[in-house]
């Protein structure tokens, strides 16, 4: 059955919507080095900072999450989601912390490979020629930096940086299984449920935070981490999986900008080598040769009537591309 030219044109325009709202969380989770590595933290003790910067980042993004939600409802799968999600801030600020920023972002970012791979088994997402060429240059890229950063480097750090990597799959999987859900509700959920088993080791273990460093924290938790997820929940509803993490790379090439730009003239400052920037071409090269097609796809619907609206359908209930309501879906269940 041929979908006539207003569906394509609905869907295609929710996608390309999916795709900036990814992408404008991206480029604010990136901020994460430039809190994670303030030197107004450099006071902590180095084995508790991961765990104390966990516990209070996931506090102030609860805060500025729980007003926002409309639609409360209790899914057994927020279960496993939460669960993915506490451990993912864990061993992620854990990494930072226990090796140097790039290792623990790229490392990180092992997501997509896991993700492509759940998807398509599990979810049965379906697979477009552009998308090998973002995994595989994507696996190529992260594949080189670990290769290079790993040496010397404290196998406790790269084994927390791998284990954040996969729990972030689980995080982009979970989310987008419960896509119908209020997507403030579903963060804020993730967010309590992080603060909640980590605050009593942490408010047992870690010092109290003196004024300045709860300023950075609050800006920590709510710009870096809880309005870029609400962005992304948004997002992962309109594009398959793998897709959403693949734009999501992006991250860990803006990193070590904001480090640079804030951080540069500080005694502890590290510039990423020459690794990093060989592993992040390949990962932009990977994105260019998915994207490009997609664009192109979208201002020039397929002449045999199908147009752009099929590469990414799934099933389930779509976002509503009217509705400025962030949980608003064409089928709520």
């Amino acid at each position: 059955m041929s979908i006539s030219p207003v569906a394509q044109e609905v869907a295609s325009a929710a996608r390309l919507r999916g795709r900036l709202l990814v992408l404008a969380a991206a480029v604010l989770w990136s901020t994460s080095g430039f809190f994670a590595k303030a030197p107004t933290f450099e006071s902590w003790p180095l084995e508790q900072r991961g765990l104390c910067l966990a516990f209070w980042r996931a506090l102030f993004a609860s805060l500025l999450l729980v007003p926002m939600i409309r639609r409360p409802r209790w899914r057994v799968a927020l279960v496993p989601l939460a669960l993915c999600f506490a451990a993912m801030n864990y061993t992620y600020l854990t990494a930072m912390t226990r090796t140097t920023a790039a290792n623990a972002i790229w490392l990180q970012n092992t997501a997509p490979a896991w993700v492509f791979l759940l998807g398509v088994v599990w979810f049965r997402e379906r697979i477009q020629p552009g998308d090998w060429s973002l995994v595989i240059c994507g696996i190529l890229g992260v594949g080189f930096i670990l290769l290079c950063e790993a040496r010397g480097e404290q196998w406790s750090g790269v084994i927390f940086g791998l284990l954040s990597g996969l729990c972030f799959a689980g995080v982009v999987l979970g989310v987008r299984h419960l896509r119908g859900e209020d997507a403030a509700w579903l963060i804020s959920l993730n967010l309590l449920a992080t603060a909640v088993m980590l605050g009593p080791l942490a408010l047992a273990a870690g010092p109290w935070p003196s004024g300045r460093q709860l300023v950075y924290l609050a800006a920590f938790g709510m710009l870096q981490l809880g309005l870029p997820y609400l962005l992304f929940a948004r997002g992962v509803r309109s594009i398959a999986g793998h897709e959403a993490s693949g734009i999501a790379l992006l991250e860990p090439i803006l990193v070590p900008v904001w480090v640079f730009v804030a951080w540069h003239g500080e005694p502890t400052y590290q510039p990423p080598r020459w690794w990093t920037y060989v592993g992040g071409l390949l990962i932009l090269t990977g994105l260019l040769l998915r994207y490009a097609g997609s664009l192109r796809a979208w201002r020039a619907p397929d002449r045999g009537g199908r147009g752009s609206a099929a590469p990414d359908a799934v099933p389930g209930p779509r976002p509503n591309p009217a509705s400025d309501d962030c949980s608003g879906t064409a089928q709520d269940r």
